[in-house]
């Protein structure tokens, strides 16, 4: 099954749009920037739009992962700390 909406027409983004599109990206600060502004701008092309969103789900599922690493081994040590192991 096909799956048609109003974008149905839009441009396939070509590798040279791609590679730019990667090389700001990862430009500092600018390239955050960057993709919350194709994420969410009205203007830009949906195939960018969903590669957008779909890099922040997973910088968020990555911050998340970090976070959860961070716990539990700070959690460890302050145990290990406390019980006087070291």
């Amino acid at each position: 099954m096909e799956n048609l909406n109003e974008n149905s027409n839009v441009p396939v983004m070509s590798t040279k749009d791609w590679v730019i599109t990667f090389l700001i990206s990862g430009i500092p600060i600018v390239g955050i920037v960057m993709i919350f502004i194709w994420a969410f701008g009205d203007n830009t092309n949906p195939n960018k739009a969903n590669w957008a969103k779909a890099t922040l789900v997973m910088v968020l599922i990555v911050i998340a992962l970090y976070i959860l690493i961070f716990a539990v081994f700070g959690a460890t040590i302050i145990g290990a700390a406390s019980s006087g192991a070291y």
